[in-house]
C-alpha cells in the first residue's frame, strides 16, 4: 500500500478526504494522506473559524492550498471549535510532513456525535472510496 491510500484505524473519514480523531471529548480534523497526495505542495492553510465558533458537519471551516488548487476543508461533525492548530499559519508544510499527527487543523468539542457519526467512514469504508475516487 503506498503512502497516498494509507489509513490509520482510530479515526473515522468523510467523503470530503477529511479525518476525525475522538480524543477524550474532542474530535480531532485533519485531512488524509490520500487528499494531500491529490493536492501536491500545501501552500497555505486558511481556517475560517476560532475557539467558541460553531462548526456543522459538512460545512466549510475554511481553504487549503497548494500548487496545484484551492480546496475548501469541510467540518465532519457538528460543534464547537476548542483548538486551533497554529503552526500551519507559519508552516503549511506540516500537512505534507504529517498529515495524521502535526498537520491536524482544528478540534471540535462534538453536539451530536452519536447521530453524526454513522455518516462517517471507518478505514476500511474509506479505503474502498479512496479506490473509487482514483478513477
Amino acid at each position: 500500500m503506498s503512502a497516498a491510500t494509507e489509513t490509520k484505524d482510530d479515526r473515522n473519514y468523510t467523503k470530503e478526504h477529511e479525518w476525525a480523531l475522538a480524543e477524550k471529548d474532542e474530535i480531532v480534523v485533519g485531512i488524509t494522506a490520500f487528499a494531500v497526495d491529490q493536492l501536491g505542495d500545501v501552500t497555505l492553510v486558511g481556517i475560517d473559524v476560532k475557539p467558541g465558533d460553531a462548526v456543522e458537519r459538512g460545512k466549510p471551516f475554511g481553504t487549503i492550498e497548494s500548487v496545484k488548487t484551492l480546496s475548501d476543508l469541510f467540518a465532519p461533525v457538528s460543534g464547537v471549535v476548542t483548538r486551533l492548530n497554529a503552526e500551519l499559519e507559519s508552516k503549511p508544510e506540516l500537512v505534507n510532513e504529517d498529515p495524521w499527527g502535526k498537520g491536524w487543523m482544528i478540534a471540535i468539542r462534538p453536539s451530536k456525535f452519536d447521530e453524526e457519526k454513522s455518516g462517517l467512514l471507518d478505514a476500511g469504508s474509506y479505503k474502498n472510496h479512496m479506490v473509487a475516487s482514483a478513477h
